[in-house]
């Protein structure tokens, strides 16, 4: 057995005696993220006995390199983007783009394929191609979809948040065994991705639980519920916090406190409220610790805040309860399918008002009405024309048009 008396991070107090290399100690210059000692996490202001001259680190965003598919990340002292090259989209050009878009009324466009594409609708449209209007009174959410986005509100910043506020909110769950593993229900932060030392409110499911956390710029402070009671068709949460104090009630079980680490009292926020999911949803732009790795699956209603003792509830927004965007969010119970008809052994898939034809091997088009010719890169088996021959589609088969300097059947041979 080993005995430490004390782990220093940075430097050591002068008063140590400790070996000196060339007549001189130089402690540290830099930043320090995470701290683990057999295999446990240390939080490195937290769990301090003492310091000295140790500041909040404030790397720039693109330090991380944040930017997929070989993008080039721009920041300044508050805001950052990524610049994409030809063919890739999204806050992180994560994103493969549309060649030729046919989404309408602002809807995000997703290549399914080479050549078909899903329309992920916005707030308040749906159809294969968004051009229908739904009237939303029970938001309804479907979670991360296979493209990787999830559906998601977001409202207007919630003014005078700062030193106190309580949330009533009602959720109804898609199904239990996905929808309660590790979901985003609402967030909102300082800067709106959430860097390690930036205050944020976020709210979500997490093994079943309700998980409600808060920083103030001092450290978590985390609630976790008792399992949820899923014979309840409907559950109801009551959260709020005063100064440093939170509390959080879920369906008819006890009220949890907490009280957050260090002096710091107010929650200074500023990005948007979302709720449901989060609009370029990658977990690296959530707060670390509580980070939750998709979005809500089931209807968020009757989502209400006050930020004072003495005023009533109300809905968030500007105006009260219209959000500034969404994305593939639906009606509560509705069935976007059920207007739509795919051929030919098409299955219709929605999420939230986001619906499309998954079509099977050998269609396409938006309702699997098109065959996939032998020569496109979509047939199974694909054709076996070599690189930089052209395949030419037969009444029976294909045939391979080579190129100059090549021959043989596929153009195999030089």
């Amino acid at each position: 057995q080993i005995t430490f008396g004390s782990i220093f991070l940075g430097n050591v107090p002068v008063h140590e005696e400790v070996h000196r290399c060339a007549g001189q100690i130089y402690g540290y210059r830099g930043c320090i993220r995470d701290f683990q000692v057999n295999h446990k996490e240390l939080f490195i202001i937290d769990e301090a006995l003492e310091g000295r001259n140790v500041e909040n680190c404030n790397v720039p965003i693109c330090d991380y390199h944040p930017c997929h598919n070989s993008g080039t990340c721009t920041s300044d002292e508050e805001n950052w983007y990524c610049e994409c090259p030809k063919l890739y989209t999204g806050k992180l050009c994560q994103f493969a783009t549309c060649d030729e878009n046919p989404c309408g009324n602002g809807a995000t466009c997703f290549p399914k394929s080479r050549q078909d594409v899903v329309c992920l609708c916005p707030y308040g449209r749906s159809g294969i191609l968004c051009s229908d209007a739904i009237n939303i009174t029970q938001p309804s959410f479907s979670g991360t979809d296979i493209f990787g986005y999830t559906s998601f509100l977001a409202y207007s910043m919630i003014p005078n948040i700062t030193f106190y506020y309580e949330f009533r909110l009602k959720f109804q769950l898609a199904n239990h065994h996905s929808a309660l593993q590790d979901n985003l229900i609402f967030f909102t932060g300082q800067k709106g991705q959430g860097l390690n030392g930036d205050d944020f409110l976020e709210l979500g499911l997490r093994n079943g639980r309700v998980v409600y956390s808060y920083n103030l710029g001092s450290g978590t402070a985390t609630i976790i519920s008792k399992p949820l009671d899923l014979t309840l068709k409907v559950h109801v949460i009551h959260l709020g916090r005063n100064l440093q104090k939170g509390w959080l009630k879920v369906d008819d079980q006890k009220n949890k406190t907490v009280t957050s680490p260090g002096r710091l009292v107010g929650l200074n926020v500023f990005s948007q409220f979302y709720l449901g999911g989060y609009r370029e949803y990658t977990p690296e732009l959530l707060p670390k610790g509580p980070r939750f790795k998709n979005g809500f699956q089931g209807c968020i209603f009757d989502v209400q805040v006050r930020t004072s003792l003495n005023q009533g509830f109300k809905s968030p927004g500007t105006p009260e309860g219209h959000p500034n965007s969404g994305r593939s969010v639906g009606q509560c119970k509705d069935s976007p399918c059920s207007l739509i008809k795919c051929r030919n052994g098409g299955k219709c898939i929605e999420t939230g008002s986001t619906v499309y034809c998954d079509c099977l091997t050998g269609w396409k088009g938006a309702f699997c009405t098109e065959t996939v010719s032998v020569c496109e890169p979509e047939h199974e088996p694909p054709h076996l024309c070599q690189q930089g021959s052209t395949c030419v589609p037969l009444p029976n088969g294909y045939t391979c048009h080579c190129p100059l300097g090549t021959t043989g059947t596929y153009c195999e041979q030089g």
